[in-house]
């Protein structure tokens, strides 16, 4: 009898039942979602590889890879087993292992489509049995057999005896089911953010952040296989022990020594982490299932009355736009509106964002990471403005087709220069700022403030060549950047793309060969007292670089608006 008539009350020969005989009749029980959840993730999975031969190539390179890399650490965890210094390495591997199943889902929302809740909203399902039917489906994947076999490492490395035996079965499970319930927690809790824009571009920013964290995990690798580099680690021990889920390792550690109530006591902190966890889940899936979204809403905003502007375009001055803050300090006139609009660009735009955060980001990790590793020097202040010089180049690209609104308000070279000279404000009120800070950073790291003032000179005068070269650059080579690509450059203009950043970088540097000779010479002369004049040197000159720049380019601008607008709108 199939599942659909179980529930029908049963008509026999003499009729239907009776009312005594229907209220017997016990209810046919529903089963658990969990199973037909794990169908479905297995199904995702098969489905996805049917697309094409590619994708099917890359899943299977990737399950190979990651259970290669794993079995290798698996088989380093136990190989430490014994080791004085064993748990100081398994419980923050552990720890790091929790945060990058947090943080996973903000950076890649688009990984596994089960991990947005709103396409389950028309399902007949009480949030419990689909908390339970999600989790198990989670234990589905690369990902969770990744981190089983690091948790397996893991607890064998600090097991000993019966007892770490015995707790390490119930740790393993444990661990492994709170990183994947707080996995679900944190992109239930943030699936609006994860579907929107915002979410978008910070799925483009996680190249960047995987970059810097590569950086920085490679910094700790070395200070680490130094000699007895792995004592560094017990201050960070002491505290991971009590923070789950590292403290279920910690626990499984615990009672191998014979601290059985330490042990219960680091179990039931897991224990109650993993119970909150799964609340917070649960209470993020109702308000989520429960609360109307902007596709079932109406405009709620009331309709601005009057003729006046949204601050953007309703002006002529940045005073005049309505700025406030900082962006009221702004010059009046076009040129200050151009870097109003240039600042909000970068803030907005995914690909501007994520060129403004290469560069801040690179520019202060060179240093720094030369200054740990023992080999830097405080000239290293150099690759910031260099990286921050870079963002002056191709500016009307970054406008793609729309540079024809520019363009339609530029009738004269006085115009072009405004417009110019907003553009490369822009960069300079956040370039000047933040090569000074990294100058100061790199003077204190290296504990080297004789230096500082020609330093700091130096990359200003560096930072204007490269400003004044991308004003030029800028009328001469521009080219599309393309919106709906991952692309960078529209295709044909690579030698272009190329011509105009690595030309303009070499004629930046030729241009500050003189103050950079000035200061070889002074060093040489003996003449160190007179070095701080390098400072107002580097910035006069830079300042002045960057005045010729755009005097010079301002009218070939203006004749040449036709071209631009040609070139930056192939993509």
């Amino acid at each position: 009898m199939s599942a659909d008539t179980r529930s029908v009350p049963a008509s026999g020969p003499a009729g239907p039942a009776g009312p005594a005989e229907a209220a017997d009749a016990a209810p046919a029980r529903t089963p658990h979602p969990a199973p037909v959840f794990v169908r479905i993730k297995l199904s995702l999975l098969r489905n996805g590889l049917h697309q094409s031969t590619t994708r099917t190539a890359a899943f299977v390179t990737s399950i190979v890879l990651a259970l290669l890399v794993a079995a290798l650490q698996l088989l380093g965890l136990v190989l430490l087993r014994g080791h004085e210094h064993a748990e100081d390495v398994v419980l923050p591997l552990t720890a790091l292992l929790a945060l990058g199943w947090a943080v996973m889902p903000l950076f890649f929302p688009g990984g596994d489509e089960t991990l947005d809740p709103t396409r389950l909203v028309m399902l007949p399902l009480r949030p419990r049995p689909l908390v339970t039917a999600l989790l198990v489906a989670s234990l589905v994947g690369i990902g969770p057999v990744f981190t089983l076999t690091l948790l397996l490492g893991a607890v064998i490395a600090v097991a000993h005896g019966w007892a770490g035996a015995a707790v390490a079965v119930l740790a393993l499970p444990v661990a492994l089911l709170l990183c994947v319930a707080l996995a679900r927690a944190v992109a239930t809790a943030n699936v609006r953010l994860l579907t929107s824009r915002k979410g978008r571009d910070l799925a483009l920013l996680s190249g960047l952040i995987i970059a810097v964290g590569a950086q920085l995990f490679n910094l700790g690798f070395q200070k680490l296989s130094e000699p007895d580099g792995l004592s560094l680690l017990e201050p960070a021990t002491e505290v991971l022990r009590w923070v789950p889920p590292a403290a279920a390792v910690g626990a499984v550690r615990a009672a191998g020594d014979g601290s059985y109530a330490l042990a219960l006591a680091q179990l039931a902190l897991c224990g109650v982490a993993l119970a909150g966890t799964l609340w917070w889940w649960r209470r993020s899936m109702e308000r989520l299932m429960i609360s109307p979204d902007s596709s079932t809403l109406q405009a709620a905003e009331p309709q601005r009355a009057g003729a006046g502007g949204d601050g953007v375009t309703g002006g002529s001055t940045g005073r005049a736009s309505g700025a406030r803050g900082l962006a009221a300090l702004l010059p009046a006139g076009r040129t200050g509106a151009v870097a109003l609009r240039s600042l909000r660009y970068a803030w907005r735009d995914p690909k501007t964002k994520v060129g403004w955060g290469a560069s801040l980001g690179v520019g202060i990790l060179l240093p720094v990471v030369f200054a740990v590793q023992g080999n830097g020097s405080v000239y290293n202040v150099c690759w910031a403005a260099g990286m921050l010089g870079l963002q002056m180049y191709n500016q009307f690209g970054q406008d793609s087709s729309g540079f024809w609104m520019v363009a339609s308000t530029v009738s004269s070279a006085r115009d072009a220069a405004s417009e110019l000279r907003g553009r490369l404000l822009a960069i300079a009120v956040v370039g000047v700022p933040y090569v000074v800070a990294v100058s100061l950073l790199s003077a204190l790291l290296m504990d080297d403030w004789a230096t500082l003032p020609e330093v700091l000179g130096l990359a200003l005068a560096l930072l204007g060549a490269l400003l004044a070269t991308g004003v030029v650059s800028s009328a001469y080579f521009a080219y599309s950047i393309p919106q709906d690509s991952g692309k960078n450059v529209a295709p044909g203009q690579g030698s272009l793309a190329y011509l105009s950043i690595f030309g303009g970088m070499l004629v930046g540097v030729v241009l500050g060969a003189p103050l950079l000779a000035a200061t070889i010479w002074m060093h040489l002369s003996g003449a160190h007292d007179a070095l701080w004049l390098i400072l107002p040197a580097g910035l006069a000159y830079g300042a002045g670089l960057c005045g010729l720049a755009l005097r010079l380019m301002a009218p070939r601008v203006a004749d040449r608006l036709p071209e631009i607008l040609t070139a930056v709108s192939r993509g």
